[in-house]
C-alpha cells in the first residue's frame, strides 16, 4: 500500500513537473483566452477592438503568470486599423483565483503601419505634450514599433508604458520648413522621448542628427540633441526655404559648410520654444556674399563680392546672447587677408574684436596721404560696441612696419556722427616719403592737437575741392580746438612752423578761427574766421604767396608776391576780394594765348621766358551755390595791365570778358590828359601799341578765345589805372 502511494504521489508530482515544463516551454494553442483579451482591451477602451488567431498559452511558473502571445493580429480603432505583428499579455494566477483584474500587461509589436494611426492610438492612453507635438508637425510617414503597457490590480494603465521602433521616409514641417525622407529609431515613455541616427532631407539637403532627447518637466518639454552637416551647400535661390532673414536672402550668393552643432530648448503648453541653447563647430567652406557698401575709399580694389573661404567657427547662442568666435581667410579685394573675430549679440545690442591682417592688398587714407605698401602685411583691429543705436570703438588700431595710426574711445550718435573722441595719434610716413608725428587729447569739451610734423597738402586739396553743399553733419556737440604744431607741409616745396591757435566749431561749422604761423623767412600767415550776427568774416594774410597759388595748376612760375583775402558771408552767400602785390607770373595759359592772338608776341615770348612782373592784382568777387560772380579783376605791372569781368559755374562754364593794354599804351593814354598826364608819364609818349578786348568762354577743359583791337581805352579803365598809380 504505501508503495502503491508512494508511485502515486511521484507520478503525480512526476506529471506535474512535466507538465509545468510543457506548458512553460512549448505551452499550447486554444481559443478559449480570445473572449477575454477582447474584453479587457474593450475594457481600456470601448473603441478598442482585436481580431485574433489561435492564442499561444505558455505558463510562467516563477511569476505565477500565464503569457499569452497571438500572430497576426488585426488591431482597430475609430476605423483605423493596425496590423500587428503580435501581441503578447500575462495574466495573474492569483488573479484569476480571486476573480480579480487578471491582465497584469499587454505587449503589442507591429508590422509597417502608417505613422499618424500610431500616434492617434497612442494618444488614447496619455495626453502627453511629445504625442501632440508629433501629430501636428508630421504629414506622413511610416513606423514599425513596439508598445508595452502595463495594468494595476484593479485595472488602471499605469504611466509607466514604453514605445519602441523605427520610423522611415517620414515628412513633417516645422516652422514652414519642409523635413522629407525622416529615418530615426526612438523610444519613448511618460516621462520622455529618445531618437537615434536620424537623417533626414530639409529642403532637399542632406543632414544628420546622432541623438535627440525631449523630456517632460512640470509643464515644459525639453529638447536637447547634436545635429550635423556635411558639405552642406546653398544657392541664393535655396537660402529663403532656410531663413527669412532679408539681408542674407538678399546679399547671399553661395554658401558651403559643414556643422557639429549641440542643441537645447524648452516647449511650453502653447508649443512656444523657449531658452534655445545652441552649441555649434561651423566649417565654412566658403561664403559668397554681395558687397552691399558703396565702394571702400580706404580698400580701393573692393570687389562687387565678397568671399570667406575656410572659416572656422565657434557658435553659442544662449538666452538671446550670440557669441561668435572666428577665423578664416577672406576676399575683399584681389588677393586673400586673414580674418580673425569675436563677436556678442544680445538682442538689440552688439559688442565686437575684428583682427584683420592685409597682406598684398592696398589700403588708402586718401585724406593723410597714406597708403600701405603693397608687399607688407599691416594689421587692422578694430574692437568696439553698438548698443541703442549708438556706435563706439574702443579702439581703431592700423600699424604697418613703424607706421601706426591709433584712435580710442570714439563715440558717434544714432545718426553716426562724432559724439567725441578721446585720442587720436598719427605716427606715420606717407607716401611722399614726409614723416607725420600729431596727437589729439580730449580734455573736458576742449581738444588739443599737438605734433612734430604733418604734411597737411593732400587735406588742403581736399578742402579747396569741396563744396559746401557736399558737407555732411560730422559732429553732434560743439567744441573748441587748440592746435601746436611744430611743422605743417603745405605742398611739397613749401611749409610753415609752430602753427597755433584755435578753433570753434558750432552745429559743425567752424563759427571762430584765429591761427598764426610763419614760413622759413620769417615771412607771417595769420588766418581768422568770426561770425557776427550771422555774418562770417574770413580773413587770411600771407607773406608768402606761392605756396597758396601754385595750388591752381593752370597757373605756372609764379614766384615772389604777398596776399591778402577778406571774405563776408551770410545767408549762404559771400563777398570776398583777393588782393596779390608784387609778383612775377611766367606761365598762364590763357593770357599767353590773349597775348598770341593780339599779335602782342614780345610780351608772350616775356611770359614764357623770364616771366612778366605785377605790382597787385585784385579780384572782387561774390559767390552763392555753384556761382562765381566776379565783379571785377584788375593787374596792373610794368609790362601790362589788365581788366576783366565774368562769372563762373563750378566744374561747368567759365564766362570771362575784358581789356589788356601794354604799358606803352597806359602811359600814351594817361599823358593825354592835361596837367595830370604831364606830372604822372612826361611830356613824351612812346608810340606804343594798341590795347585789346578779349572774350574767354566754354567748358574748363574746351576755352575757346577772341580778341579785338581797340583804339580808345574806356574811362573805367583809366580810372582804375590811376587810382593804382595814386596808390603806389
Amino acid at each position: 500500500m504505501k508503495k502503491l502511494i508512494y508511485r502515486i504521489v511521484i507520478s503525480s508530482v512526476l506529471i506535474t513537473i512535466l507538465t509545468i515544463i510543457y506548458l512553460s516551454t512549448i505551452g499550447v494553442k486554444t481559443e478559449k483566452f480570445n473572449d477575454q483579451i477582447i474584453s479587457k482591451v474593450k475594457e481600456i477602451n470601448s473603441n478598442f477592438d482585436l481580431k485574433l488567431n489561435q492564442v499561444s498559452v505558455k505558463l510562467n511558473p516563477i511569476n505565477l503568470t500565464i503569457d499569452l502571445k497571438t500572430l497576426g493580429t488585426d488591431f482597430s480603432f475609430k476605423n483605423k486599423i493596425i496590423q500587428l505583428e503580435n501581441l503578447k499579455t500575462q495574466i495573474s494566477l492569483k488573479s484569476i483565483f480571486k476573480d480579480e483584474f487578471a491582465l497584469n500587461e499587454i505587449s503589442i509589436s507591429t508590422k509597417s503601419i502608417p505613422i499618424k494611426n500610431l500616434i492617434i492610438l497612442a494618444q488614447e492612453f496619455t495626453d502627453s505634450e511629445q504625442l501632440l507635438f508629433a501629430n501636428q508637425i508630421l504629414d506622413n510617414g511610416y513606423i514599425v514599433t513596439d508598445l508595452k503597457f502595463e495594468f494595476d490590480e484593479i485595472g488602471n494603465l499605469k504611466d509607466n508604458f514604453i514605445i519602441k521602433g523605427l520610423v522611415y521616409n517620414a515628412q513633417l514641417s516645422v516652422s514652414n520648413k519642409k523635413i522629407s525622407k525622416l529615418n530615426f529609431i526612438f523610444q519613448a515613455n511618460n516621462k520622455e522621448l529618445n531618437l537615434e541616427d536620424l537623417t533626414f532631407l530639409l529642403n532637399n539637403k542632406n543632414l544628420v542628427i546622432p541623438k535627440i532627447k525631449a523630456e517632460r518637466q512640470n509643464n515644459n518639454v525639453l529638447v536637447e540633441g547634436n545635429i550635423q552637416s556635411k558639405d552642406l551647400n546653398l544657392q541664393k535661390n535655396e537660402l529663403k526655404k532656410f531663413t527669412d532673414n532679408k539681408f542674407l536672402n538678399t546679399n547671399l550668393n553661395n554658401l558651403t559648410l559643414s556643422s557639429d552643432s549641440d542643441f537645447k530648448f524648452y516647449i511650453d503648453q502653447k508649443f512656444k520654444i523657449k531658452n534655445l541653447n545652441i552649441k555649434s563647430l561651423i566649417n565654412v567652406k566658403k561664403l559668397d556674399i554681395k558687397n552691399s557698401l558703396s565702394k571702400n575709399i580706404f580698400l580701393p580694389n573692393t570687389k562687387d563680392n565678397i568671399i570667406f573661404e575656410n572659416q572656422k567657427i565657434d557658435l553659442n547662442y544662449n538666452n538671446n546672447t550670440i557669441k561668435i568666435v572666428g577665423s578664416g581667410e577672406v576676399f575683399i579685394q584681389n588677393n586673400a587677408d586673414f580674418l580673425k573675430y569675436k563677436i556678442t549679440n544680445n538682442k538689440d545690442d552688439y559688442f565686437y574684436d575684428l583682427n584683420l591682417d592685409i597682406k598684398k592688398n592696398p589700403l588708402v587714407v586718401d585724406f593723410i596721404n597714406f597708403e600701405k605698401n603693397i608687399e607688407n602685411d599691416l594689421k587692422l583691429q578694430i574692437k568696439g560696441e553698438l548698443i541703442k543705436n549708438r556706435l563706439k570703438f574702443d579702439k581703431i588700431i592700423l600699424s604697418e612696419n613703424k607706421n601706426v595710426i591709433s584712435i580710442k574711445n570714439l563715440k558717434l550718435s544714432d545718426k553716426y556722427e562724432i559724439e567725441e573722441v578721446n585720442n587720436i595719434q598719427f605716427n606715420f610716413q606717407d607716401k611722399s616719403n614726409h614723416k607725420n608725428e600729431l596727437e589729439l587729447k580730449k580734455n573736458n569739451n576742449e581738444y588739443l592737437i599737438t605734433g612734430k610734423s604733418f604734411n597737411a597738402d593732400k587735406l588742403l586739396t581736399d578742402l579747396l575741392k569741396s563744396n559746401d553743399n557736399d558737407k555732411k553733419q560730422i559732429f553732434s556737440k560743439n567744441f573748441k580746438l587748440k592746435i601746436d604744431i611744430k611743422k605743417i607741409l603745405l605742398d611739397p616745396n613749401n611749409a610753415i612752423n609752430n602753427l597755433k591757435g584755435e578753433i570753434t566749431f558750432n552745429n559743425n561749422k567752424v563759427t571762430k578761427l584765429n591761427l598764426d604761423s610763419n614760413f622759413s623767412n620769417n615771412q607771417k600767415i595769420t588766418f581768422t574766421i568770426r561770425e557776427n550776427n550771422g555774418e562770417k568774416i574770413t580773413t587770411l594774410f600771407s607773406g608768402e604767396a606761392k605756396p597758396f597759388v601754385d595750388r591752381y595748376k593752370f597757373i605756372k612760375g609764379f614766384s615772389e608776391g604777398k596776399l591778402d583775402f577778406y571774405s563776408s558771408k551770410k545767408d549762404n552767400a559771400s563777398i570776398s576780394t583777393l588782393k596779390i602785390y608784387d609778383f612775377k607770373l611766367k606761365e598762364l595759359p590763357i593770357l599767353t594765348k590773349i597775348l598770341t592772338l593780339a599779335s602782342l608776341q614780345g610780351i608772350a615770348d616775356l611770359l614764357s621766358g623770364e616771366g612778366i612782373r605785377f605790382n597787385e592784382f585784385e579780384m572782387s568777387f561774390s559767390n552763392k551755390g555753384n556761382l562765381m560772380t566776379i565783379d571785377e579783376i584788375y593787374a596792373i605791372g610794368p609790362a601790362i595791365s589788365i581788366l576783366m569781368e565774368g562769372y563762373v559755374e563750378k566744374d561747368s562754364l567759365i564766362s570771362l570778358r575784358g581789356t589788356l593794354v601794354p604799358a606803352t599804351t597806359i602811359n600814351k593814354a594817361i599823358g593825354s590828359i592835361p596837367l595830370i598826364g604831364n606830372i604822372l608819364v612826361g611830356k613824351k609818349v612812346g608810340e606804343g601799341v594798341f590795347g585789346v578786348s578779349f572774350k574767354v568762354k566754354g567748358p574748363p577743359k574746351n576755352l575757346e578765345t577772341s580778341v579785338n583791337p581797340i583804339k580808345t581805352l574806356t574811362p573805367r579803365f583809366i580810372i582804375r589805372t590811376l587810382e593804382k598809380i595814386k596808390k603806389n
